[in-house]
């Protein structure tokens, strides 16, 4: 999204170029329940994310999942 002139109008490129570390399976989930033009659109801050009740379900799951291997 970060080439589209509407998100070059809106935010710094500092601002775009803004990530979070989370594991990969709270990635997937955040990816099934929403497109990218949505997470763009929606959630431009972490915090946002966070709030989403969906989300917080999954996250909840993810959190009682057994961790097996930790690849770097």
């Amino acid at each position: 999204m970060h080439r589209r002139d509407r998100f070059k109008k809106h935010f710094s490129k500092q601002e775009l170029n803004r990530g979070v570390y989370i594991c990969r399976q709270c990635h997937v989930g955040i990816h099934k329940a929403y497109d990218q033009m949505t997470l763009a659109k929606y959630f431009a801050e972490f915090s946002f994310i966070l709030e989403d009740e969906d989300l917080q379900r999954h996250f909840h799951w993810v959190g009682k999942q057994k961790v097996t291997s930790i690849g770097i």
